[in-house]
């Protein structure tokens, strides 16, 4: 059955946001809304999946509070099974930085839309930084771009450090999957002597949806924190699978390989996951297809944090 995917998120002053907890869980169960909700003191951030009626009056809900009364959000859909329940989380922030002296709210760096990203992107002075997590790059990102190699946004303050210097990088360009982290991102750069500091508004979920294949400069796959694992062009279904050992990104190779288990290991982690851990994974597997073949649900793999 299709159902529709929205995403949004917003930086904002939101002090009694653990008061929301009860009652997005409230309204989440009114109308079967399913998906992942942050909320801290610095705001919110979400992607909710159901029908499409039943998304939007749930966002609607959210927007009454004058805070959130202009919060955009993108909208996808799928057949595939996105999330199995909702979860709302109470963090220290929306986007984890650890540091609480970089506020978007305040700065942050000039926003570039799709249909200018690839001028701006072909400036050679322009350093084009991915800001995702090692794992997200692996299976897509645009041409020329600088891989951090971090693991969580923590790393961001660490790379910046030691990779690079406002004398000498005159105009960074950065992007992240739907523009979250690059508000952040790009604040802590303004914050740190930067000038030139441009983002993806909306991300590459964005330019995917509005820049046509054969002019863009995306490639591969975009990673997604959701069990679709991943998107095209158009905002369409990947064919990206996730190891469920490691929840690393699989290339075809990987599903090629003789190390590679479905639900339990694959190349990058057949050697260090214990045998005891391959049986529990084994297990969890098999009621997996149990659930599916009996059309029910089971909580399958986790994803990985975009921290």
């Amino acid at each position: 059955m299709e159902q529709t995917i929205l995403t949004f998120y917003k930086f904002v002053t939101f002090p009694d946001f653990a008061d929301w907890k009860t009652t997005l869980q409230e309204e989440g169960a009114k109308f079967s809304i399913l998906g992942t909700i942050i909320l801290a003191k610095e705001g919110i951030n979400a992607t909710i999946s159901g029908s499409e009626d039943a998304t939007y009056l749930f966002l609607d809900k959210i927007k009454t509070d004058s805070r959130f009364s202009d919060l955009q959000a993108r909208k996808s859909s799928s057949s595939r099974k996105t999330f199995y329940r909702l979860k709302i989380f109470l963090r220290d922030e929306i986007v984890t930085l650890g540091d609480d002296t970089i506020n978007p709210s305040r700065a942050v760096g000039k926003y570039v839309e799709p249909d200018a990203w690839n001028q701006l992107i072909k400036d050679p002075e322009v350093l084009l930084v991915d800001t995702r997590n090692d794992y997200e790059v692996a299976i897509g990102t645009f041409a020329g771009a600088v891989n951090p190699e971090t693991k969580t946004f923590r790393e961001w303050d660490e790379y910046v450090k030691e990779n690079l210097d406002h004398k000498k990088h005159k105009k960074v360009a950065m992007f992240c999957t739907g523009g979250i982290r690059c508000e952040k991102a790009s604040a802590h750069l303004l914050h740190h002597g930067f000038e030139d500091v441009y983002h993806l508004k909306g991300g590459i979920l964005n330019y995917l949806e509005n820049v046509q294949p054969e002019e863009s400069k995306w490639e591969g796959e975009c990673f997604i924190f959701d069990h679709r694992v991943s998107v095209i062009h158009g905002l369409k279904d990947g064919r990206s699978e996730l190891c469920f050992g490691c929840r690393w990104p699989l290339s075809e190779e990987d599903l090629h390989s003789d190390q590679y288990e479905f639900g339990v290991c694959c190349p990058r982690c057949v050697d260090s996951i214990t045998e005891e851990k391959k049986e529990s994974l084994r297990e969890r597997q098999k009621q997996i297809n149990l659930a599916n073949s009996q059309n029910r649900s089971h909580l399958g793999q986790k994803m990985p944090r975009s921290e």
